[in-house]
């Protein structure tokens, strides 16, 4: 177990059996305790990131871990755009990285009334 996972057993409010769950991470296989959420198993394996940013390909993983901030996006069972802070993860999921190019600027010869009145 790694050092950053605690014993569901230990939980002070409603202990629970400790069940597995397993999913892949990227062609990995990784295995948390049911009721984790998927940033939660890849945390507590020791993964801290899992996506790079658009811009200036710097890494990240949780920032908030609440939903509010997006830097957890990841791709599972096809769907993308799911934040791993919020999924809790069921075993045989995949899931991938999520990693998205900067959007175009509008410019004139692409249609747009940039500059025109």
């Amino acid at each position: 177990m790694p050092a950053r996972m605690l014993p569901p057993s230990g939980d002070p409010i409603r202990p629970l059996p400790a069940e597995q769950v397993a999913l892949t991470f990227d062609g990995a296989e990784f295995t948390g305790t049911r009721g984790q959420t998927i940033a939660g198993v890849l945390l507590g394996s020791g993964v801290l990131s899992w996506r790079v940013t658009s811009g200036g390909g710097k890494p990240r993983g949780v920032f908030c871990g609440i939903g509010v901030c997006f830097d957890c996006l990841v791709v599972v069972n096809g769907q993308r755009d799911v934040r791993a802070c919020q999924r809790r993860a069921t075993d045989d999921d995949v899931v991938t990285t999520q990693n998205d190019p900067l959007p175009l600027r509008p410019t004139a010869d692409m249609g747009s009334e940039v500059g025109h009145d």
